[in-house]
Parts: C-alpha cells; sequence; structure tokens
C-alpha cells in the first residue's frame, strides 16, 4: 500500500515581500490617521486657546459674567421648582390638587393607581427614582378610586395609568406595561426613556434609538418597541379638545 505523501507548498520569497509590503503599507496608513485625529485635535485646541488669548480684560469679564447669569438663572429656576413640588414624587388627595397642579407646573406625570396593586407598586418604585433626577417635571400620583370625575373626564380604564401633562393638557398617557415591553422587571431607564419620547423628561440621547443600556436591554425593549409603537414620538396635544384641564380648573 502507497502512503499519500504530504506536499507543503510554502509561499516564494516574492509572495513574503507582498505580504509585508502590505502589512507596512496598512501599517502607515492607520499612523497617518491617527497623526490626521491628532492634528485636528491640536488645530482645535489652538484655536480655542487663540480664541482667549484675543479676548481682553473687559472680554474676559463679560464672558465670566454671562456664565454667572446663566448659572444663576439655572438655580433660580431649580428652586422654584422645588417650592412647586418639582424633585419629589408627591401624593395627590384629591381632584382640586390635580388641576391645581396640572395649571402650575409646565410639565408633569400623574400616576392613576390603586392600592395594593402590584403593578402600580412596580410604577410608583420607578417614578421615586426618577423625581428627584427629573426636576425639570412635577412627579404625582393618585387614588383612581377616589378619583371617579378624573377618571372618566381622562377616560382611564387600565391601571396602572401614567398621564403625561404639557401646559394643563394631556399629550400621552403609559396604559400597563404595553410600551415599556410587557414585562414587570423592566429597568427604569425604560420608563425614563418612555416619559422622554414626549419630552416630559429631558434626556441626553435621541430617543428614536430606544431605551439606553447595553445589548440586552436594546434587544429587549428596543428595536421591537421602536417599530411597535413609532407614535409614542408624536405630540398629541391638539388631538382632542377633551383633554384640555385648563376648562376645569374650578370645578
Amino acid at each position: 500500500r502507497r502512503e499519500s505523501a504530504r506536499v507543503e507548498i510554502k509561499p516564494t520569497r516574492e509572495e513574503e515581500d507582498g505580504r509585508m509590503d502590505q502589512h507596512a503599507m496598512m501599517q502607515a496608513q492607520l499612523e497617518q490617521q491617527i497623526l490626521n485625529v491628532a492634528q485636528t485635535v491640536e488645530d482645535q485646541l489652538d484655536a480655542q486657546a487663540k480664541a482667549l488669548d484675543d479676548l481682553d480684560d473687559d472680554g474676559l469679564e463679560k464672558l465670566r459674567e454671562k456664565r454667572m447669569q446663566q448659572m444663576r438663572k439655572a438655580n433660580e429656576q431649580k428652586a422654584e421648582w422645588r417650592k412647586m413640588g418639582h424633585g419629589t414624587y408627591q401624593e395627590l388627595t384629591n381632584e382640586k390638587e390635580f388641576f391645581e397642579a396640572a395649571k402650575a407646573s409646565e410639565w408633569m406625570l400623574c400616576h392613576f393607581y390603586r392600592g395594593n396593586t402590584k403593578r402600580c407598586e412596580i410604577v410608583d418604585k420607578h417614578i421615586g427614582q426618577l423625581a428627584p433626577k427629573h426636576i425639570e417635571a412635577r412627579c404625582c400620583r393618585i387614588n383612581a378610586e377616589k378619583s371617579p370625575f378624573l377618571v372618566e373626564k381622562l377616560l382611564v380604564v387600565v391601571l396602572p395609568t401614567i398621564a403625561l401633562i404639557h401646559k394643563g393638557k394631556v399629550i400621552d398617557y403609559i396604559v400597563g406595561f404595553d410600551d415599556i415591553g410587557g414585562h414587570d422587571d423592566f429597568p427604569t431607564e425604560v420608563l425614563e426613556w418612555r416619559i422622554a419620547c414626549q419630552g416630559v423628561f429631558k434626556v441626553d440621547y435621541d430617543v428614536h434609538d430606544g431605551p439606553p443600556g447595553d445589548g440586552n436591554v436594546k434587544q429587549r425593549y428596543g428595536g421591537k418597541m421602536v417599530k411597535a409603537r413609532p407614535g409614542i414620538w408624536q405630540a398629541h396635544a391638539d388631538s382632542d379638545d377633551d383633554l384640555d384641564l385648563s376648562a376645569d380648573e374650578d370645578d
């Protein structure tokens, strides 16, 4: 019996030289790209430094004063919001308090809940964590069973329901957990994202990309939800006059 001969094909010197040349060329291109980026950053820093150098003492003082005014204005706004109840998750004891809150705050959300209800307790937990972070919006809750007029006016059927309110008008609802994945164990960031889709919460990312998080969060809560509910980014402020709360503020 003849054994099969193993033939080892070695690259020629020319082929080896060609591979080395290709590798050297790729390395050179990469190094050039790095140098280009570094040069761009350096040019930007130089431009900023020159702009500062060109400022005289009066210019620097005006720049500092402008920045201080912006900081003072932001702090005054935050203090005003806190006086109005922003920054905490508050219980509204009656319907009159609801209308007063909706009239006073530009941005507001209200959780309609029922006591001893598991999913309402889940919502309470998440909003309780989000309220101090998003002082720009007032975060409230009200017992649906003790608010029959509101429940009827706002067509609240499923609990929990979160009403999203802008300038005294309900612009959208989060009904149950359908818009946040349909699961009880959703991350707080997913509810934050859903509220931010209507601008009630301000976030530093594009809500159209889905909720922030790692790959698992985006796979579970991002793409599927984005495709299923494109309307969650649509403003509904002019969709139904019955949702305007200002007409009932004195009721």
